[in-house]
């Protein structure tokens, strides 16, 4: 029985990873070269990529940092992802995520 709970648990972890997930999200001048589409996420895998999605605008962008460390944040995005998604002028944004 442990050994079936196992190999459940085993093909189902990499799968959580990839669930989707709304709420706010910035931007800031973070790690990497300018002009990247990257962001911050507190437990995704770093390299991995991340689909956000604001007001008709999506974009993807790989996480190669860790935060946002504010409360009710799920991702920072650099200043590039940020304008490709058009959040510039609100500065803070209501996003949905989706990742693989």
């Amino acid at each position: 029985m442990n050994r079936k709970l196992l190999i459940l648990f085993a093909i189902i972890s990499p799968l959580s990873c990839a669930h989707a997930e709304s709420g706010l999200a910035s931007y800031y001048g973070g790690r990497g070269h300018s002009g990247e589409m990257t962001c911050a996420h507190r437990t995704r895998p770093m390299g991995s990529m991340v689909t956000v999605k604001y007001r008709g605008h999506t974009i993807r962008c790989r996480v190669n940092d860790r935060g946002p460390f504010v409360r009710g944040r799920v991702i920072d995005l650099s200043v590039s992802a940020a304008r490709a998604l058009g959040m510039m002028g609100a500065g803070v944004v209501k996003v949905s995520l989706d990742g693989s």
